[in-house]
């Protein structure tokens, strides 16, 4: 999509209290975060590292390594080191888990540079915005846990470049799990899709930083976002101006929930919107949604913090805000829909994961 700091560590022990129903998922994620849940099969573990002391010294020759067809929970566990490589998942390959090794997400770190106006290296015309994702999973099941996904595409240097769209992360599958993640960008930093707008693709991301500035939490999936970081950047010439969700979910799904959460950075005051109406390729039959709740919201927060976006009205679609905290937050207006206590008991995680738990197995 065209354009029109500083992090705080999340803290250890235990997560604060959520509302009712929410508390059992997020507990079922984190007891079983680093293995196979009890009573199921032992996962395969396959082992990287950059030096050779692992089967693989690649991600992608680790995954290239999983037989298609497969289903069980597969690791592959990267031992701490920065991969500049592409990695792809195909959707042959389920139940893949990326997993840092280290003794933190910011040990592990898989990062490219492409954007959508790069040129492929054969010549066939350049990547576009879902193709330039450093990590791309089509898999259900995926999961990527404790390492950073990043995309340093130079934005500044290379102005005269048509497309400056650069994902870092890219899921286009049902049931995925993005935990104690870094997901690092500018423009376009993780795109949430499905692997086909008639296919449902759940997303479950907790106690991660998603960091970015124009459009950088975007796409057509059901994801929740809790328990986690949203990081505003500045633009590439130090200007501070963005949006951080652009939904564009179908009329009979839900779309972005974030819960419990903060959202801050170190960029101007009421510079950030929370989000704007993708209607991809004009479709009016959109319903594009994102819900922002129980969370604390910085002062860059716009007052009138949703816009339109290429002629769609954000009026038309589904955006509000519930009890959030902080700067940024305001009463309920015509600038600020706000959910009733009703409503909200309608938009938790369990509506959003719909009959699904997140675990490691």
């Amino acid at each position: 999509m065209a354009a029109n700091g500083r992090r705080t560590e999340l803290r250890t022990g235990p997560r604060r209290a959520l509302t009712a129903g929410v508390a059992a998922v997020v507990a079922v994620a984190t007891l079983q975060a680093f293995g196979a849940a009890s009573g199921a099969a032992a996962a395969t573990t396959l082992t990287v590292a950059k030096d050779g002391s692992g089967q693989y010294t690649t991600v992608q020759a680790a995954v290239n390594a999983i037989p298609a067809g497969n289903t069980t929970r597969t690791v592959v566990s990267i031992k701490p080191g920065t991969y500049r490589e592409l990695v792809k998942i195909p959707s042959s390959k389920k139940n893949v888990t990326l997993q840092g090794s280290g003794s933190s997400r910011k040990d592990t770190v898989i990062v490219y540079g492409n954007a959508a106006g790069t040129q492929k290296p054969d010549g066939s015309g350049t990547y576009g915005t879902s193709g330039s994702a450093t990590v791309a999973a089509e898999a259900d099941g995926f999961q990527a846990r404790n390492l950073t996904i990043s995309n340093d595409f130079d934005e500044g240097a290379n102005q005269s470049l048509s497309g400056h769209q650069a994902v870092a992360l890219r899921t286009a599958a049902d049931k995925v799990v993005l935990d104690s993640v870094i997901v690092n960008g500018d423009q376009d930093t993780l795109l949430l899709d499905t692997a086909s707008k008639a296919t449902l693709g759940r997303v479950y991301v907790t106690n991660s930083y998603i960091v970015g500035n124009v459009d950088f939490i975007f796409g057509r999936a059901t994801a929740v976002i809790d328990t986690s970081v949203i990081t505003l950047k500045k633009r590439w010439d130090g200007s501070s101006a963005g949006y951080i969700t652009a939904p564009s979910t179908a009329a009979d799904r839900k779309g972005f929930l974030v819960i419990g959460s903060t959202v801050n950075g170190d960029v101007s005051a009421s510079s950030f919107h929370l989000g704007r109406p993708w209607h991809a390729g004009g479709d009016a039959a959109l319903d594009p949604m994102a819900t922002f709740r129980n969370t604390t919201l910085g002062a860059a927060v716009k007052p009138a913090p949703w816009t339109d976006m290429s002629g769609f009205s954000w009026k038309d679609d589904r955006f509000a805000e519930y009890r959030n905290t902080g700067p940024g937050s305001g009463a309920a207006s015509g600038d600020r829909p706000q959910l009733t206590d009703a409503q909200a008991a309608q938009q938790e995680t369990a509506d959003w994961l719909a009959g699904w738990t997140p675990s490691a197995s």
